[in-house]
């Protein structure tokens, strides 16, 4: 909570599948900010997005979705994702955009989002996470931790 008693300014969402090897990238980011114990940030992980990710959205200064990515260049991409009604807003799994556009739809404005994808390779069920996925985690834990202190009062 913050100051005023409201939702932490900072959400963090990591999504992926642990059992899954380097789809568990946005789940192990979370773990280990976990660690860090950061003030005024609460942090959540899933397996996929749903659209009542949108509530969780409510008196936030900012959010970060975590995801692992075969698509994002090594070590990670970190990018705004704006609210868009794509194919994903009538599925059960969302997209950040749809999630965005679902709070959007429900109280105006969303808060400012990013996108942190984290390069995977291994995306196979009862896979491990692989020495690649473990060195861009560290590159991205250390992205995040300097990002915190940059942005936390």
């Amino acid at each position: 909570m913050n100051e005023a008693g409201g939702a932490p300014a900072l959400l963090v969402i990591g999504i992926g599948n642990p059992s899954r090897g380097d789809d568990a990238l946005g789940p192990l980011l979370i773990e280990r900010l976990e660690t860090l114990r950061l003030p005024d940030v609460e942090l959540l992980t899933d397996f996929q997005l749903q659209v009542e990710y949108a509530l969780d959205l409510r008196g936030r200064g900012q959010v970060v979705f975590v995801d692992a990515s075969l698509e994002a260049p090594a070590p990670f991409t970190f990018n705004p994702v704006v609210a868009v009604a794509d194919a994903s807003y009538s599925s059960h799994e969302l997209s950040p955009g749809a999630v965005l556009h679902a709070y959007e739809k429900l109280f105006g404005e969303p808060p400012p989002a990013f996108v942190l994808a984290i390069r995977g390779e291994a995306f196979e069920l009862g896979d491990d996470l692989s020495a690649t996925a473990r060195a861009n985690l560290e590159a991205a834990l250390a992205f995040m931790s300097q990002r915190f202190s940059d942005t936390l009062p």
